[in-house]
């Protein structure tokens, strides 16, 4: 089954090639995207995280000699938003490019795409997970240049090039621990490896490459012209999935596979970028005049809670041991917050293409001429600051327990100030939208959408809302896990 939901987005992207009709192109996307989650969720029902990671040879020929793709609960979670989001997304596009010379260079590359994402999650072997990052660059790339605009060419160019060059750092990472220890199979090298300096080089440069693609601050400068200036379903891609394959594949480095040369002291840095993210994020999306420039800033801010479980997991007192809580807190997280970011996304790529225009300046009375639109922001707004019963409550709940556990109460503060910080820059725009004492600008024209459109974006936040409700499942999934990691010690 693993293998076929890497053949699957592959033959999605060849057929789509081939196919030069708009309806042909939309039938095979929307059948593939929905095909994807059935297999996804036949893995959820049927794969046993508890026993083992559930491990497919390819070919019959296993490592070292053989390619393996591997299951467990944290790639399962990874492919189940995955699955979710593109179905969506893929429904929204149908429907967003309205030429068919665009539907024909956006669905092989949204397919080339998908197919990268889902061997990052599944690949166990560090060579093919740097193939599935050049994957995800070249598409990620070639789909915000999409646009043909000025801006979203520029920041392609730009997104490019801090890709090749968080993949060449990866790649020499990963040369140093070949020429180590011989193998690139991960479960091999969680065994082989042992604290070193040069493991310690390799680690640092594998981790920077990956920092480069997820666009933690200080290296988020690519980040915000690229999201906002791509087509919306890309940026709501780029923000929900893209630059969480990264992260993931950083997690498995620093909590698994490499986990004995990660110091509390490297866990502490990253945390206090994950702060900075935080802070400064969130200050960026409140003094942004355009929509997608503010939930483009957004993201570099809520990417920064992610990287907190670094820290409250591996730091603090080394007695009280591993908090598996904050890493279920963090798998919470990139559900919610890849859900409740798309459906942000959607909603100002609807404003957009409905008005021609998105500066936020001009958004009074907007409640009542784009209604749906706005409530879609405000619902996944709720999840974004992390109020009741959101999944993104549940997962800042998570986070913050784990921090009070581990007696790092600082991490608290950050948490608290970033969820004051993102009310301030939803409510601003909300308030402006529910103005009624300003004219709307003249000349202003309001295009009608198709209503899947419309509800596409609705749907996505009222799921982010509803995964409050059911969050068990992936906590169980996550404590599994932790109990089979290879190494849970963190070096003084």
């Amino acid at each position: 089954m693993s293998v076929l939901i890497v053949g699957l987005p592959l033959l999605a992207a060849i057929v789509c090639m081939l196919v030069r009709k708009k309806l042909w192109l939309s039938v095979t996307s929307v059948s593939s995207s929905l095909l994807l989650v059935l297999m996804v969720g036949s893995l959820l029902l049927n794969v046993d995280p508890a026993v083992s990671p559930a491990v497919y040879p390819m070919s019959g020929w296993g490592a070292p000699l053989g390619i393996e793709l591997s299951v467990d609960g944290l790639s399962l979670i990874m492919l189940f938003v995955t699955s979710l989001v593109v179905l969506l997304l893929s429904v929204y596009s149908t429907y967003y490019f309205n030429v068919s010379e665009q539907h024909i260079r956006f669905w092989p590359l949204w397919w080339f795409l998908i197919a990268g994402l889902n061997v990052a999650f599944i690949a166990r072997d560090a060579f093919n997970i740097y193939v599935a990052l050049e994957m995800i660059g070249l598409a990620a790339v070639a789909l915000v240049a999409v646009a043909k605009k000025r801006a979203a060419l520029v920041a392609a160019l730009r997104y490019a090039m801090v890709g090749l060059v968080g993949s060449l750092c990866y790649l020499l990472g990963i040369a140093l621990l070949y020429r180590l220890y011989g193998t690139l199979d991960l479960s091999m090298l969680a065994n082989l490896a042992e604290p070193s300096l040069s493991t310690s080089v390799a680690l640092c440069l594998i981790s920077l490459g990956l920092l480069l693609k997820t666009a933690l601050f200080p290296f988020h400068f690519w980040l915000p012209p690229a999201h906002a200036s791509a087509p919306a379903p890309v940026s709501a891609a780029l923000s929900a999935l893209v630059v969480k394959a990264s992260f993931y594949l950083l997690l498995r480095f620093w909590l698994e596979v490499l986990a004995p040369s990660v110091s509390a002291g490297a866990a502490n840095v990253v945390g206090v970028l994950g702060a900075c993210a935080i802070i400064w994020g969130s200050l960026c999306a409140y003094r942004a005049t355009r929509l997608k420039l503010v939930v483009a800033y957004s993201t570099v801010a809520q990417l920064g809670y992610l990287f907190l479980v670094f820290p409250i997991a591996l730091a603090g007192d080394p007695e009280l041991g591993f908090r598996s809580g904050a890493v279920a807190a963090v798998a919470y997280f990139v559900i919610a917050h890849a859900l409740a970011k798309s459906a942000m996304f959607l909603a100002a790529g609807n404003i957009l293409a409905s008005t021609g225009n998105d500066d936020i300046r001009q958004f009074s009375g907007f409640a009542s001429r784009q209604p749906i639109a706005v409530f879609t922001i405000a619902i996944a707004g709720i999840s974004l600051i992390g109020l009741p019963p959101s999944g993104g409550f549940i997962a800042k709940w998570l986070l913050l327990t784990a921090a009070v556990e581990s007696q790092q109460w600082w991490w608290l503060v950050v948490m608290l100030v970033g969820g004051l910080l993102t009310a301030l820059y939803l409510f601003r725009i909300l308030g402006i939208a529910f103005e009624q004492n300003q004219p709307l600008a003249k000349g202003s024209n309001f295009l009608v959408l198709p209503k899947p459109m419309v509800f596409c974006g609705l749907a996505l936040a009222l799921l982010a809302i509803a995964g409050g409700f059911n969050a068990e499942w992936v906590i169980q999934l996550i404590d599994q896990d932790m109990s089979s990691l290879h190494g849970m010690g963190v070096a003084s």
